[in-house]
Parts: structure tokens; sequence; C-alpha cells
């Protein structure tokens, strides 16, 4: 199983890259949540990776973060759930916006994502539901993703509130949360909702 690689960004082509390490070019998928986050062909680049051996191919799979690769080995053991539907997923939306999905049981955002229709988006809520509590946050709590832990937290307690997570999405976006706490986020939104 090949893990991680660490290497030379030598190609990308979305949602496809090659990224050298010690001469060999490996060939990678990533979702467009990692293309995006890339650095320029010719840099270093570091990606967890997932490899799926299939009758007809041995795809290898590259996520910026682990939490992006703990939720893509997640997602393809749900029935009907294939690596494309999953990678659709982790195009569209981050990984605390999908565990929010799933704790809300939000299936209108769900079918935003492009291949899953009402029928998966309840299959996804039902089977996730269990795998997601079950498991560790997948949300990493670094110092990088303070702001977005603020974030979330806000939207957590806004939806707790009793405004509806779509409500909640649409009064944080144009906020500027960057130097805000959780605290200041929810005020700034009530603030918003109220004018």
């Amino acid at each position: 199983m090949i893990g991680s690689l660490r290497g030379r960004l030598i190609d990308k082509q979305p949602p496809t890259v090659v990224i050298e390490c010690s001469g060999v070019g490996y060939e990678v998928e990533t979702p467009m949540s990692t293309f995006l986050e890339l650095p320029a062909t010719g840099k270093d680049v570091f990606l967890e990776t997932h490899l799926l051996v299939r009758e007809d191919a041995q795809i290898l799979y590259g996520f910026a973060t682990a939490e992006e690769k703990a939720l893509f080995r997640l997602l393809i053991r749900v029935t009907g759930v294939g690596a494309k539907m999953a990678l659709a997923v982790l195009s569209s939306m981050n990984v605390s916006d999908f565990e929010r999905c799933i704790e809300y049981e939000d299936s209108a955002m769900l079918v935003k994502v492009p291949g899953i229709g009402k029928k998966t988006a309840e299959r996804l809520i039902i089977e996730m539901r269990d795998k997601i509590s079950q498991a560790p946050k997948l949300v990493a709590r670094s110092p990088e993703q303070r702001v977005a832990n603020a974030k979330t937290e806000a939207v957590d307690a806004l939806i707790a509130l009793g405004y509806k997570p779509r409500e909640v999405n649409k009064l944080i976006e144009s906020l500027d949360v960057d130097s805000l706490s959780a605290e200041d986020i929810i005020r700034s939104a009530l603030r918003q909702a109220a004018s």
C-alpha cells in the first residue's frame, strides 16, 4: 500500500497530477479541494494517498490532509458510493461541512453534489451517521485550523438556536471571520439576521 507521496510536482491536469519520487512518476487523482491547494509545477509536494486496486486498474488517490483521506475511505465503504462519487463529495465541500450535513441530516446540501440524488443522500446520512459518531473527529485541530474551528463552532451554535444550515452558511459567508472568535462570529451573525 502506498500511504503517502513526497516529491516534485511535474504535471497538473485536473483532477490528475503527476508526482516524481526518486525518478518514478506517480499519477494521482485528487479532489478539487486538494488540486486547488497544490503548488506550481516543479515545486515539492506532499500528499496523503489511498491505493485502490480493482481487477482492471490500480488507481492512486491523493489528498491534502489526513482528514480528507479518512473521509474518502469511509465514503467508499458506503453502499452505492464509489471512488468517483467520494471525490465529488470532497470536491464540493470540506470535511467539517460534510460532518455537519450528516449530523443535521441535511440531504438538501448533499444532493447539490454531482451524482448524488435524493436516495443516495439519504443512504449516506443513514450509513455515515454511525461511522462518523464512532470515529474520532475527522477535523484536524492544528493551529492553522483555528479559524475553521471557530467558524464550525459558530455554525453549530446557530443551528442549535433554530437556524437552518443553509441560512447559517449564508449569514457566515458574508462575514469576515478570519480574526473572530466563535462568540464574535455568533454575535455578528445574529446582528445581521436581525437587520
